[in-house]
């Protein structure tokens, strides 16, 4: 069991075994990799995404498209470095149930994508949970927030 101390700057990295810390590693790495690949391919070529989002009918897509890229990059690399960890998983949970709602919807998807959509949600869902995971147990100390508790 993990055991959460808030040290006196505020930074909760949890406090867990070498072991517990290196599988929160493992995973803060695992789950943000694919987050700062896609939102800094995003950013470098936003005029696309932002018309991919226009065509699939997202209001304020602009707006929306922009925020959505800068989250996933942004929020991508704080889950890897372990920095800010809780706040940016849930960051990057909450835009991924966005784009599963938009990018995903299987339900709506032409009998022949339909499979392969609702295979890219239950994913989706999976990496959802994932956040959520490491937004409750924090970064350990193999991690930014883990230095920052030390000090």
């Amino acid at each position: 069991m993990i055991n959460h101390a808030t040290s006196s700057n505020g930074f909760d990295a949890g406090a867990g075994t070498a072991g517990q810390d290196a599988l929160l590693l493992a995973a803060r790495v695992l789950l943000g990799a694919i987050f700062v690949q896609s939102g800094f391919g995003k950013l470098m070529a936003l005029g696309g995404f932002i018309a991919g989002l226009e065509s699939q009918g997202v209001p304020m897509a602009a707006v929306l498209g922009t925020i959505g890229a800068l989250v996933e990059a942004f929020g991508g690399l704080a889950v890897v470095l372990g920095a800010w960890t809780r706040l940016a998983a849930l960051l990057v949970a909450a835009f991924t149930v966005a784009a599963t709602l938009i990018a995903h919807r299987y339900w709506d998807a032409a009998p022949e994508a339909m499979k392969m959509q609702q295979t890219q949600f239950m994913k989706n869902l999976a990496i959802i949970g994932g956040f959520l995971a490491l937004a409750a147990a924090g970064s350990g100390r193999f991690s930014i927030d883990g230095w920052r508790a030390r000090r």
